[in-house]
């Protein structure tokens, strides 16, 4: 059995692979299943010293037999000076925390997934969880974010894998770790910006918990009791969006849409629940949550339009439409913002014995006969046997592809139209018997261009 660390050099990494460690030597010494332990640490090269705390970590893992791997983010090159200046320098980036955050996980499920591992530990402690919620709190967040870090969560990868998070220390203080350290004469390295208190999780964690601590001794732990209870208190609206949702969620080709007929006269009756099902829609497909007024304007919006018209919001990056009386979330769409070298027809060859149709291995063997070309408005193909020649707009009609993603490339070959991304491939051209292929489209991520802002 393998399992990822990840590994800071702070003091509570470096309690959690140790222990990771003593359990993997007392399964061996019981002969029982061998575990194996890998330390990922990341380097983001935003101080000097970073060098420093890699080869610290490498060696704390030889130390305790566990094996190693890094991975080097460039995130910014900033040179280290006076806290003040470090910060000023940060804030000049924009959120640099956030960015390193989102970099450091798409870091360690990229290790992951070329090591073999299914589950990451991380050490987060009971007083990160408590600082979590009063975060949370001081933003105005609802019960979904004062239900603070859940002990596991799934992050997928750019390749379809899924590697498990998980927290095994969010029920021990920070003192409960400094304890555990002193026992077995562990050495941990500080990093100098956790000092710096303008940051808010900073300033939170070295102002504002040790007050409360003063004025009530079990705050953080009655913090992260209250962090549990909420996320209780979620599963139950959860439950009640998937109930209220029987007759608005649409899935289709594994899209989870939302019937705003419905949608609305669920508002009418119950705005609470509107407003939580909605919330359920976002959070289940990654999106972050809108703010109150953010929301509110969001159903004036609905309100005001006919469900047959066409509406659109941007929040968190993402694109949120209302098309053919449903609301649905699009990422940035690929096709409009790919270059033309980046869009790539993979053949699959079809086995003998399969009668499936496909286009004989012969017409695409040469591949300085094979272009792409982008929509002119008067093409046509013929996409079943008895079927007449249809143009490419109808047949994006048809096959249920909106408008912002009918920027499809077409797979001529020979100067004649053979496929077209989304709605099929020219019948005449295809053949049941001999060597044959078929044609299926994908996107080169390097070739995509960021969209304007």
């Amino acid at each position: 059995m393998r399992v990822g660390v990840a590994l800071s050099g702070g003091l509570d990494s470096i309690v959690l692979l140790d222990a990771v460690c003593k359990i993997g030597s007392s399964l061996i010494g019981e002969n029982q299943v061998e575990l194996e332990v890998w330390a990922f640490h990341i380097h983001h090269g935003l101080h000097n010293s970073a060098d420093n705390w890699l080869d610290f970590c490498a060696k704390v893992t030889k130390n305790c037999g566990s094996l190693f791997d890094y991975r080097l983010l460039k995130l910014a090159n900033l040179e280290e000076g006076s806290s003040k200046d470090a910060s000023s320098t940060l804030k000049s980036i924009g959120n640099i925390e956030e960015r390193a955050r989102n970099a450091r996980y798409e870091a360690l499920v990229d290790l992951c997934n070329i090591h073999g591992i299914e589950d990451l530990l991380v050490a987060h402690h009971q007083n990160d969880q408590a600082e979590t919620v009063l975060l949370q709190l001081l933003r105005g967040a609802g019960i979904a974010g004062l239900s603070g870090m859940p002990i596991q969560k799934f992050l997928n990868s750019a390749n379809g894998g899924r590697v498990a998070v998980w927290r095994p220390l969010l029920s021990l203080s920070r003192a409960d770790l400094e304890a555990y350290a002193r026992v077995y004469g562990l050495r941990w390295i500080e990093d100098p910006s956790n000092a710096d208190c303008s940051f808010r999780r900073n300033a939170v964690r070295k102002l504002i918990l040790p007050k409360l601590a003063e004025i009530q001794p079990s705050a953080i732990t009655n913090m992260a009791r209250s962090a549990e209870l909420f996320a209780d208190a979620q599963k139950l609206l959860d439950r009640l969006a998937v109930i209220d949702g029987v007759n608005i969620f649409e899935e289709c080709d594994d899209e989870l849409r939302l019937r705003v007929k419905s949608l609305l006269a669920l508002h009418n009756n119950d705005e609470a629940s509107a407003n939580n099902l909605l919330r359920y829609w976002l959070r289940v497909q990654g999106i972050a949550m809108p703010s109150k007024e953010r929301l509110s304007s969001w159903w004036q919006d609905l309100i005001k339009v006919r469900v047959d018209a066409r509406l659109e919001w941007r929040h968190d990056e993402r694109r949120i439409r209302l098309w053919r009386g449903c609301l649905r979330i699009d990422d940035e769409p690929l096709i409009q913002n790919c270059l033309p070298s980046s869009w790539k027809w993979i053949f699959t060859p079809i086995s003998s014995e399969d009668g499936r149709l496909g286009l004989p291995l012969g017409l695409v063997s040469n591949v300085q006969n094979i272009e792409f070309r982008t929509r002119k408005g008067l093409e046509r193909m013929q996409c079943s046997e008895n079927g007449p020649r249809k143009s490419i707009k109808n047949l994006f009609q048809e096959n249920d592809v909106p408008p912002w993603q009918r920027q499809a490339p077409l797979l001529y070959i020979n100067n004649e139209l053979i496929a077209v991304a989304g709605v099929g491939v020219s019948y005449p051209h295809l053949a049941r018997t001999g060597k044959r292929v078929w044609p299926e489209w994908s996107v080169d991520p390097a070739g995509i261009q960021n969209p304007v802002k």
